[in-house]
C-alpha cells in the first residue's frame, strides 16, 4: 500500500511540475505582437514599417506623453469600429507618436542612434489573425553615411520596447521583424527578455531565437500544456502516445505552414475557444472509456491484423487528435502573429519555432508517460483512479476556458 501511494504521489508531482512550469495560458488573449518590416530605399535610410494593435498603441501613447487628447479622441473612434476616426486621431498627434516611436523603437548605426521621422502613410486596419485593429506606421531612419567596414561588419542593431510588462496592459509582448538590409534577408524575435538584435546575426542566433520562442510558447501556454496531458494520460501504450504526438505534430504543422503561405487566415476570435474544446473533448474521451471498461478502459485490443497494432478506438482517437492538432496550429500561428503572406524569412522561422514546440512537447512525453506505466503496471487501480481524476480536472477546465472565450464570463483566469 505504501509502495501504492509512494508512486501515485511521484506521478502526481510530474504532473504538478507540468502544470507549474506553464505560465498561464497567457498566452493567447491577452498578450499583443508588433509587426515590423525593414527595409533600405537608400544608403543611408532604413524604412521601418510597424503594424500595432491600435487600442494598446493608444493607452501606451497617451500614458507615456501625458497626451489625455490622444486618447480621448481615439478611445470613441475604437469602441465604434470608426477606422478614419482611428487614423485620424494618430494623424493630428504626430508628434506624440513620433516621440514615443523613438523611445520604443530604435535603430543603431556605426554606434550611434539613427533618427526617425514619422511618415504621412498612417492606416488603421483589421488583423484577420489577431481580430482587432492594428495601427500600420511608416518610420524613416536616417543613419550615419560615413560608415566604415566595422560598421558595416556590425550592421543594424534593431531594439524594440513596445507594451512592456511593466505598464500593466498586456504581458509577453513578441515583435516580429523581418528585414532585407546590410545585404541580408532574416527575421527575428524579440521580447521582453531579449529586445535587441543585429541584423548581421548569424544563422545560429536566428535558430536559437525562434527556437527559444516556440519552446517559450508550449511552456507558457497551459491550454496547449492540458491538451499534451489529455494525451498522455488517454494514452494506452507506448505506440499510441507516440503515434498521436506525431499525428499532433503533422497536424499542427500543416495549418502553420498554410499560414505562411496565406492560405490560412482563422480569428482567434474562433480559434481560442475551439482549442479549449479540443482540451475538454479529449480529456473526456478518456473519462469515456473509463466509464464504460472500468479497469479495462487501458486495454488495447490488437486480435485483428490493424497496422501499427491500434484497435478502432485508437484510429478513432488519431483521427479526433489530427482534427484538434490543425486548430492548436492555428494558435502556434497566433503566436507568431501570422496575417500576410508567406516570405521565405517568415518560412524559416515558422520551422525553427515549430522545431522549439517539438523538443518540448517530446521531452514532457518522455519525462511523464515512463511514470505513468510503471504506474499503470504495478498499481492499475491507483493510475486509472489517479488519471481519471487528473481527466475529470483538464474536461472542467476545458469546458470553463470555452464558457469564457465564447460567452466573455470570467470563472478561470487565463493569464495573460
Amino acid at each position: 500500500m505504501f509502495r501504492s501511494c509512494s508512486v501515485a504521489l511521484a506521478f502526481l508531482a510530474a504532473l504538478f511540475a507540468l502544470f507549474t512550469t506553464a505560465g498561464p495560458a497567457g498566452a493567447h488573449g491577452f498578450t499583443t505582437v508588433v509587426y515590423a518590416h525593414a527595409s533600405a530605399p537608400s544608403a543611408d535610410v532604413v524604412r521601418m514599417r510597424l503594424g500595432l494593435e491600435y487600442d494598446l498603441l493608444l493607452v501606451s501613447v497617451a500614458e507615456a506623453q501625458k497626451d489625455d487628447p490622444l486618447y480621448r479622441a481615439g478611445q470613441p473612434a475604437w469602441d465604434d469600429g470608426d477606422f478614419p476616426g482611428m487614423v485620424k486621431a494618430l494623424q493630428d498627434h504626430r508628434v506624440s507618436l513620433q516621440s514615443y516611436l523613438a523611445e520604443r523603437f530604435t535603430l543603431v548605426y556605426a554606434g550611434a542612434t539613427c533618427t526617425p521621422t514619422l511618415q504621412t502613410d498612417v492606416s488603421v486596419k483589421m488583423n484577420d489573425q489577431q481580430g482587432v485593429p492594428y495601427a500600420n506606421v511608416t518610420v524613416d531612419y536616417r543613419c550615419r553615411s560615413d560608415s566604415d567596414a566595422e560598421a558595416m561588419h556590425e550592421g543594424h542593431i534593431v531594439g524594440s520596447t513596445m507594451f512592456p510588462d511593466s505598464e500593466g496592459f498586456v504581458t509577453g509582448t513578441k515583435t516580429i521583424v523581418t528585414y532585407d538590409i546590410d545585404d541580408r534577408v532574416g527575421s527575428a524575435a524579440l521580447d521582453g527578455d531579449h529586445t535587441s538584435f543585429s541584423t548581421r546575426q548569424s544563422w545560429g542566433q536566428r535558430f536559437w531565437e525562434f527556437w527559444r520562442l516556440g519552446a517559450e510558447h508550449l511552456l507558457t501556454g497551459l491550454d496547449h500544456m492540458l491538451f499534451l496531458t489529455a494525451l498522455i494520460i488517454g494514452s494506452r501504450r507506448l505506440r499510441e502516445i507516440v503515434l498521436a504526438a506525431t499525428t499532433f505534430t503533422l497536424a499542427h504543422s500543416t495549418t502553420l505552414i498554410l499560414a505562411a503561405f496565406g492560405v490560412v487566415h482563422v480569428s482567434n476570435d474562433l480559434v481560442e475557444p475551439l482549442i479549449a474544446l479540443s482540451i475538454a473533448a479529449t480529456a473526456s474521451w478518456f473519462l469515456w472509456r473509463v466509464w464504460r471498461r472500468g479497469e479495462h478502459a487501458t486495454d488495447l485490443d490488437v486480435s485483428g491484423t490493424s497496422h501499427f497494432a491500434l484497435d478502432r478506438a485508437g484510429w478513432s482517437r488519431l483521427a479526433v487528435v489530427f482534427c484538434f492538432g490543425l486548430v492548436h496550429g492555428l494558435g502556434f500561428a497566433g503566436a507568431l502573429g501570422i496575417d500576410h503572406a508567406w516570405s521565405w524569412p517568415l518560412l524559416w522561422s515558422l520551422l525553427v519555432f515549430n522545431v522549439g514546440i517539438e523538443t518540448v512537447q517530446l521531452g514532457l512525453i518522455v519525462l511523464v508517460f515512463p511514470l505513468l506505466m510503471v504506474l499503470r503496471r504495478y498499481h492499475p487501480r491507483v493510475a486509472l483512479v489517479v488519471t481519471a481524476g487528473v481527466a475529470v480536472v483538464v474536461t472542467v477546465v476545458g469546458l470553463i476556458w470555452f464558457g469564457q472565450r465564447v460567452f466573455g464570463f470570467q470563472i478561470l483566469g487565463e493569464g495573460g
